[in-house]
Formats: structure tokens, sequence, C-alpha cells
């Protein structure tokens, strides 16, 4: 199968990633496999972590040649799904119990409850029994949309479907439509920097905070962990996912702070005072009322490459609504394609949470690319991404779709050795990409959150 679309793709990335062109080194890409579905996920997958990588050859040119990288289709597909296989033990169902697709009066909504709070949110709105069949009763006696409005407003997630033409009518969709790819600031601060990559392991020496939860922020931070970053995830008192924490926090250490508290916030600021990396998917206005708004967080850490994410795109009415890789499928027009594609009853969304993974590993890339743009005294910049956006991306390389069943991933599709995480021992698929002597890598295992102190590595 051609590879043409994911290097439409690609093309388009390193546009919006503003690489020097001159500078890339090749990357190809290998195997056929692509994933069932009318968008081309697959490719879009192969594409975002090609761009990751294309940034990360840039960066190693600073100091030498910049290496070639090669990007499996197949690999990267499956790292779009599950890269942990358990050895004796079993990972937690990921959906809520009443989390899911239900038939409104006229039409469909997708009701996103993993969370507490959030599921306590829509219980409120629904007054009903927390079972899948109390729920839909209930939906059935109302339109989706204003079930929509109602969740949403009482502090939780949810989606009407709406088709690709009722979203680009949309304001949001509008709005979403006008943004680029990335976002990126100029802060009119400066920093100078001794840190040079190295050229077998060029992330290390750098601090990366992790301010990310569920996929897409702990996707970026995993891929820079992956080459020698020491990551550094926080997560509050009371913040628990384990259900994706052995997919996500591999090569991190996972520690908890409280920002509502002056000692936590006290704590906090020490750390950001020293980091090179800041990678946030916090609603605009959260991380504000915590007193770390963008100016402050520059103030605090003068140079600080800043890196963040958030569902419905940085301008329109939905700028700071709540959303995840499903909902967002829902309201773009992807689950709709896919519901006409398959000439199905029920949504069709696509068969990986693929909006998410793509985000993370953009971020992944914006992260090197700004660490680029410090590095060479070009300035520094800081970058914003969302799900919608990269929504766009896909819809617009719609390319035709793929109906050969994947494979499922087989004991060739993982690296040899045992990972000893903190559930367990487990198998890791190998690396979706190899980039020419910087072999990706990690050199800690999956952890719980919370498990070591809020502390760099001396």
């Amino acid at each position: 199968m051609s590879d043409e679309t994911a290097r439409a793709m690609l093309e388009a990335m390193a546009i919006a990633l503003e690489l020097p062109q001159q500078s890339s080194a090749p990357v190809d890409f290998v195997d056929a496999d692509r994933l069932p579905s009318c968008w081309p996920v697959s490719d879009l997958a192969a594409a975002s972590i090609a761009a990751a990588a294309m940034a990360l050859s840039n960066l190693i040119g600073l100091r030498t040649r910049s290496p070639p990288a090669t990007v499996s289709c197949r690999s990267a597909s499956l790292w779009f799904g599950w890269s942990i296989k358990p050895m004796g033990w079993n990972m937690p169902d990921p959906w809520d119990a009443i989390a899911g697709d239900y038939a409104a009066r006229d039409g469909w909504i997708k009701i996103h409850t993993n969370a507490p709070h959030h599921r306590a949110a829509a219980l409120g709105v629904l007054n009903c029994e927390p079972t899948r069949e109390a729920v839909a009763r209930m939906v059935a006696q109302a339109d989706a949309e204003a079930w929509e409005d109602a969740i949403v407003a009482a502090g939780g997630c949810a989606a009407r479907l709406r088709s690709a033409q009722q979203w680009t009518s949309h304001p949001q969709g509008r709005a979403v439509a006008r943004e680029p790819l990335i976002i990126w600031d100029k802060p009119p601060t400066s920093h100078e920097t001794a840190w040079q990559p190295s050229p077998t392991r060029p992330l290390s020496g750098l601090r990366v905070l992790d301010l990310t939860r569920i996929i897409a922020g702990p996707v970026a931070t995993r891929f820079l962990a992956g080459f020698g970053a020491d990551v550094l995830r926080i997560d509050p008192p009371d913040w628990e996912e384990d259900a994706v924490a052995p997919e996500v926090t591999l090569g991190k250490r996972c520690a908890r702070l409280d920002l509502k508290t002056e000692q936590g916030r006290d704590h906090f600021r020490q750390l950001l005072s020293t980091a090179d990396i800041l990678v946030h998917g916090y609603r605009t206005d959260a991380l504000a009322k915590t007193g770390f708004d963008a100016s402050a967080r520059q103030r605090i850490r003068p140079g600080l490459i800043d890196i963040s994410l958030n569902a419905y795109g940085h301008s329109g009415p939905w700028q700071g609504r709540r959303g995840f890789d499903s909902l967002v499928q829902f309201s773009t027009g992807i689950a709709a394609g896919g519901m006409d594609w398959r000439q199905s009853a029920v949504p069709v969304s696509l068969p990986v949470q693929a909006l998410d993974h793509a985000t993370g590993y953009l971020l992944a890339a914006a992260a090197i690319r700004a660490l680029i743009a410090r590095t060479t005294g070009e300035g520094h910049l800081t970058a914003r991404l969302s799900l919608a956006r990269t929504a766009k991306l896909l819809m617009d390389h719609r390319s035709p779709p793929t109906e050969r069943e994947f494979t499922k991933a087989a004991a060739r599709d993982y690296a040899a050795g045992v990972e000893q995480s903190a559930w367990g021992p487990a198998h890791r698929l190998l690396p979706p990409v190899a980039i020419e002597g910087a072999p990706m890598w990690w050199d800690r295992p999956a952890s719980h959150l919370g498990s070591v102190s809020a502390a760099w590595l001396e």
C-alpha cells in the first residue's frame, strides 16, 4: 500500500513545525499494514511519529549530521492502541460502565464519565439511576444538543453526533479551521543555555515537567523520555488513572503536589524554576487560578519551553470546553463519517484514540522544535495544539477506506526483554521509530502515580 497519504500529512506537519528543510534527513515509511477505517488512521499515526523523529533528527544535526529515520506504519498503528502486554496480570477496563453512545430523540450523543466528577455531573443532569439502561431511557426523551448543553454546563463531558458539514458550519468548527496546526508564541524573554544535544541520547540532561493526564500529553512526554529526557510527572493528591498509567508512565518518574495549597505551589515553583520544558493540558484558566499563568511561568523560568494542548481549539466559543478524543470525534464528523461508511445504525468511531496519540507526538515535535530555536539563539518559542485541529488534519487528508483486516500484535512486534512494571512483568512493543545512531529506549519501567518525591534527578 502506498505511503502517499502519510507523506502528505508529514509535509503539512513539517510546515507547521517550521523545520529547516535543508537540514532535514529523510524519513522512510515501512510496512503496509493499515487499521481498517474510512479515515487514514495509520497514515496519521506514522506521519505524527515521523514528525517527532524529524524534529529530533534536526536537533541532532546541530552537533553532527542529521540522521535518517525509519517509521513502521504497523508499529505506529499498534502504538496508537496499547503498547504494553501484561504477563499474569490484567489492566482495568478504561471505560466507566455508563460511558458511551446513546440515542437521543433526534440523534446521538456520547457521554464521557471516566472521571468521577464528570460521572457525577452527567448523572446530576440526567437525574436517573447509574445504569446504562436508565441513562438510555432518559436520554431518549430529549434532543441530543439539549443534553450536550446541559451536561457541559454542569461541568461534565458530552458531545452530540455532528456531520462534517454541520461541524464546518458550526462557530467552533469555523474557529478551529482558521487556526494553524501549531500555534506558536514568542514570549518577550530570553535565556542563555549551555545545553547541547548528544548524538546518541539527544535529550539527555533536559528536565521536562509533565502536567498532563490520560493520553495526548503523556504520549508526548513518553516520547521525550524515550530519548533521554528526565520527565517528572506531577499529579494532584486525589487523581488516579489506573487504566492507562501502565501505558503512559513509561520512562517517567511520577510525583504528587497539591497546587491548591501554599506549600504545594511553593514546591512547584521551585521545580519550574529549573525546568527546561513544561507540557500541560489544563484548560486555559486552570493554571492561572493557582497563580501560574503564562507570564508568571516565564518570570519563574525565563526561556521556559511551554507546550500545551486542549480539546476544542484556542479560539471560538468552545475554546475552554472540556473534551476528550472520543468526544471530538463525535463533534467534528469523524464518527458520523464512519457511520456512513459502514452504513451503520450506530456511530462508528476510529479504531484507536488517534487524535490523542497524534496530537501527543506533535506536542513532542513542537517541544523539540522549540528546543532547536532556543539552542541556536533563534529565540525561544512556546506552542499550543488541540485535538480538534488534529482532527481537521486527518479529515483534510481523507483517502480511500481501508477494508482489510489488521492483524493483532504478535510476538514479533514486541521487544525481547521483560519490563518489570509496578503492576508486574510485561512485554512492550518495539519502538515505532528507528533513528540512526540514536535508538529509542526507556530507562524506567511504567510506575504508579505518586510513587516518587517531587524532585529533579541530580
